[in-house]
């Protein structure tokens, strides 16, 4: 698929057109939806004030709290013409149920093409996906129709075990695999121990979900390593959220998933609300565009990014976001130390004694916030405490509590029932 014509435009031109979308958008809110009419009209927007995308700072913003208890006043249409109902996995509370049209249908679709395309993906590819394709997970299904509109082949395995996944690729040719890339380690190691020659399966390529790659200079972290290091495929991240209904998807180049300003609006926030400038950590906030049924007015998504608007050698000149930092309701405070999940994730990674772990945060009896790492080791506890605990120390300055557990235990905390995808963070402050 070429690059769309947007995508090539310098930014200020993305801006402008960006802008007469804005503007329709506001209009359609205006007209068809109880949650925004109420929330301009309580903070007194003219609509034709706001006529660029930095005019968006006079708006409020919006979280996931206000979906969470207004959810169907985010609804536009009448429910007749809902074609699907998705839901967010609730991690970070009560669900959310995100309801599509058709032809917000069609625009999953064109954002999943468009999407694959930038990760290398081209017509007669076999795409495996070891993902959820159920229990109303939006990304599942996105991909499956992105992969039909790309005219590629998709096999849905599902998450299911390594041996399973091997067989499905040998018998069917998959040249890309579709996972978290913990999952990836998992079949390493199961082709590892059963003699299944990596450097002579089909799988080119790994579209990755989930989890991060790469650090902040857009080198791989530990878990990237280690799948490169036995494994010799290429490698792309991917961000995404249900309520996005867009996706960021790294090129070639690797360095940062790209944006189609076709269909969001990009901001890094800060405290305040104020735009950050380009390289400036602050929180992921978006506006959708195009979509109908339940479309977002600068939603803050609680993630922390930076983006980085340098065109790119892949011909694209949007701008790219970095690899997630981390969630804003999720940062640590432990003994003066500030920590984010996926820092944890990537030195616990990078640990060699480290074999499964979840991070547990919690709250101690006078208030202050304390921090539990269940860990799943092969070696004797003693020898694993004597490696694991300067380790974490000379990185992070702090040694958390630690607790080690059976194989069984991790893998029962990490995939408690109903989950559709492992956990690796269990937030129990009050």
């Amino acid at each position: 698929m070429q690059i769309p014509e947007i995508e090539k435009l310098p930014l200020a031109d993305q801006h402008a057109w960006q802008a007469t979308q804005l503007q329709q958008m506001l209009v359609y809110l205006a007209a068809h939806s109880p949650f925004y009419q109420k929330l301009l009209a309580r903070h007194s927007v003219v609509i034709s004030d706001i006529k660029t995308i930095k005019d968006l700072e006079k708006l409020p913003t919006t979280d996931k709290a206000d979906l969470q208890v207004h959810n169907w006043d985010f609804l536009c249409v009448p429910r007749s013409e809902i074609r699907e109902y998705t839901a967010t996995s609730g991690t970070m509370g009560s669900p959310v149920t995100v309801a599509l049209t058709e032809k917000d249908l069609k625009r999953l679709a064109y954002n999943e093409h468009i999407s694959f395309a930038c990760a290398g993906g081209r017509e007669g590819d076999i795409y495996q996906l070891m993902l959820t394709l159920d229990r109303q997970f939006m990304a599942g299904m996105a991909y499956y129709a992105g992969i039909k509109e790309l005219k590629a082949a998709a096999v849905r395995t599902g998450p299911g075990l390594p041996a399973m996944q091997w067989d499905t690729i040998k018998r069917l040719g998959s040249n890309t695999v579709v996972a978290v890339p913990s999952f990836l380690l998992k079949l390493i190691e199961h082709a590892e121990t059963y003699n299944i020659p990596l450097k002579e399966m089909p799988v080119k390529k790994a579209v990755c979900i989930g989890e991060n790659l790469r650090g902040e200079d857009f080198a791989l972290n530990a878990l990237g390593q280690k799948i490169k290091e036995h494994w010799n495929i290429e490698l792309y991240s991917t961000y995404a959220s249900t309520e996005m209904q867009t996706a960021f998807t790294e090129c070639w180049k690797g360095e940062g998933g790209h944006h189609h300003p076709e269909l969001i609006i990009v901001e890094i926030l800060d405290e305040e609300g104020k735009q950050l400038p380009a390289g400036e950590y602050g929180e992921v906030t978006i506006t959708s565009l195009g979509v109908e049924g339940m479309p977002l007015l600068r939603y803050r998504t609680g993630d922390i990014c930076a983006y980085y608007d340098e065109p790119c050698p892949c011909g694209r000149h949007t701008i790219r976001l970095s690899p997630v930092k981390g969630r804003k309701q999720q940062m640590i405070k432990y003994k003066g130390t500030t920590l984010y999940p996926p820092a944890l994730f990537d030195l616990l990674n990078e640990s060699k004694v480290v074999k499964e772990y979840v991070v547990e945060v919690y709250h101690s009896d006078l208030g202050t916030e304390e921090l539990l790492l269940h860990i799943h080791t092969q070696l004797p506890v003693d020898d694993c405490e004597r490696v694991l605990k300067p380790f974490l120390q000379s990185r992070i300055r702090v040694v958390p509590h630690i607790q080690y557990v059976s194989g069984a235990e991790i893998m029962a905390m990490q995939f408690p029932e109903n989950s559709r995808k492992a956990v690796k963070f269990v937030d129990k402050r009050k």
